[in-house]
């Protein structure tokens, strides 16, 4: 499955009696019903790691450019109309601040690595804790409630996956919880925000920025508001897209359908 394509659904799933298993690229699965796919005896299998580390560069690469507004200075500098540079022109740095992060898994983690190394604060929320020796390798500090990651934080990055638990995690209430100055960076999925009270938040000056890489739908309407706010920085769900891990991922897909025929141990099933 790539893309989400082919939609596997029971019409499919009668009309292919011998299929055995489904192999998703990515790591996300909620394009898959599980509990369907395991009643027709099919395993599926991700790629939960091959794309990890593009996508905490990415990660970073949002928070960089969306406190430093680059894609603003770039319209700037290139401007047919430009006649000088303003000195008051500024954006925010990045080292020293408070990152906080909702999704400690895999992802998460290699964030966090990276942002030790910009000297910032680092808070995590996360279903399962860390043990002390990972969090101190990075310096993180376990938050046990969501609610004072985001009272504290000055960028706040989600990286879950999309389960009902997450659906809308970040609502109006959520909002008004952060700062005023705070960005909130998605890297997981667009409905794990609602779009709408973000939407309000920005324009309202609720939080000060938003940088997307996932949106719901994708991509949106031509006409979606989010489109036309300067505190928004979109980007067309690339966390993985690198030559690189695009062919680890493809990689995994075959290693774990071959493991799984032959009835070997395959790393990545999805349980």
């Amino acid at each position: 499955v790539w893309y989400h394509k082919p939609v596997i659904n029971e019409e499919l799933l009668q009309s292919l009696p011998n299929l055995k298993i489904v192999a998703s690229a990515g790591v996300g699965i909620d394009h898959l019903d599980l509990n369907l796919l395991s009643s027709y005896g099919v395993k599926v299998y991700n790629t939960p790691f091959a794309v990890s580390t593009d996508t905490a560069d990415l990660a970073m690469a949002l928070m960089l450019v969306s406190s430093r507004r680059l894609v603003e200075g770039y319209q700037m500098a290139v401007f047919s109309n430009t006649e000088y540079f303003p000195a008051d022109w500024l954006g925010d740095e990045v080292s020293g601040k408070t990152l906080g992060i909702v999704g400690m898994g895999t992802i998460g983690y290699k964030v966090a690595e990276r942002a030790n190394g910009f000297e910032m604060k680092i808070l995590y929320h996360n279903r399962n804790r860390r043990n002390k020796e990972e969090e101190s390798a990075v310096g993180a500090i376990y938050c046990k409630k969501l609610d004072y990651l985001l009272q504290q934080s000055d960028f706040v990055l989600l990286s879950v996956i999309l389960t009902p638990q997450t659906h809308k995690l970040i609502g109006k209430r959520e909002l008004e919880l952060m700062k005023p100055t705070a960005t909130l960076i998605n890297i997981s999925r667009g409905l794990v925000v609602n779009q709408d009270a973000l939407v309000e938040a920005l324009h309202n000056k609720v939080i000060k920025a938003a940088a997307l890489d996932v949106t719901y739908p994708e991509p949106l309407p031509r006409d979606h508001p989010l489109l036309k706010l300067k505190n928004v920085i979109i980007t067309p769900h690339i966390g993985s897209a690198t030559r690189k891990s695009r062919r680890v991922m493809m990689e995994n897909m075959t290693e774990s359908i071959r493991a799984g025929l032959a009835g070997l141990p395959v790393p990545h099933e999805v349980l």
